[in-house]
């Protein structure tokens, strides 16, 4: 694997993203977090998967670098596999936490909303989900997982503003459930762990499936319109060149 570290610590897979600087999502690591997912649900020795990153970041979002030089066929291959990805974590019946390890603006917010608990490094970094400012549209199964967590009136507004916010905020509104010391956030997500896999696993996985049924019929639905919708509004003039600005931004010299 290139992009993700994988150990197993007391019956739990921890999968640190492991790609550059910020962890930035391109179709590589997409496609071995699938493959990742879907092993260790089959993997009977493997009670629940902890996601983690690096110092400073969780995952800075989609990679805008690499996916603005993707051809058509490209960028629509990553769409349908990124959303296909968020569809697995969805429906991943074990506990699945995350430890979010500093900055997780948009698809790094995404990946830590798909999980059943979040614990976040306190100081200052930002988490959210600021698709809108970038230039791409919020699909409604985008809209369906955050405002499960933090209710549709907050979601709705904080969607199109492109709103970020600290971990203690996030806290607040439960889009994270812990704040705690960097240097703690993997002991207290073993912890939290613990609390899950002592308990019956088939009690506790078919309830987290009961739980979740109408997010699961949401994220499972025919992506193909939704997916037509992203692609056009990518390939617009005005998103090429707000996300050439950003690409401009991101390369500049510190």
């Amino acid at each position: 694997m290139n992009t993700i570290k994988v150990t197993i610590r007391e019956k739990s897979a921890v999968i640190t993203l492991d790609r550059g600087k910020s962890n930035a999502i391109n179709t590589e690591m997409v496609a071995e977090l699938s493959q990742i997912i879907k092993s260790i649900e089959q993997d009977d020795s493997i009670l629940g998967v902890i996601i983690g990153g690096k110092e400073g970041y969780f995952s800075a979002g989609l990679d805008l670098i690499e996916l603005y030089n993707y051809n058509e066929a490209e960028i629509k291959t990553f769409w349908e596999d990124f959303l296909n990805l968020i569809g697995t974590l969805i429906a991943f019946k074990k506990p699945l936490i995350a430890a979010i390890s500093g900055h997780a603006p948009a698809g790094g917010c995404l990946l830590s909303l798909c999980c059943d608990y979040r614990i976040m490094a306190e100081g200052r970094y930002i988490i959210g989900l600021n698709e809108i400012p970038v230039g791409l549209i919020i699909p409604e199964s985008i809209f369906a997982i955050y405002s499960f967590w933090i209710g549709k009136a907050k979601a709705y507004r904080y969607l199109l503003e492109g709103k970020l916010v600290s971990p203690a905020t996030a806290l607040e509104i439960g889009m994270v459930d812990e704040v705690v010391n960097l240097a703690s956030i993997l002991t207290a997500a073993e912890r939290q762990m613990q609390k899950y896999i002592v308990l019956d696993a088939n009690t506790w996985r078919q309830s987290k499936l009961n739980l979740r049924t109408e997010l699961i019929q949401q994220i499972s639905q025919d992506q193909t319109e939704t997916i037509q919708i992203l692609l056009s509004q990518w390939w617009s003039p005005q998103s090429r060149a707000i996300v050439s600005t950003i690409i401009k931004n991101l390369s500049a010299p510190k």
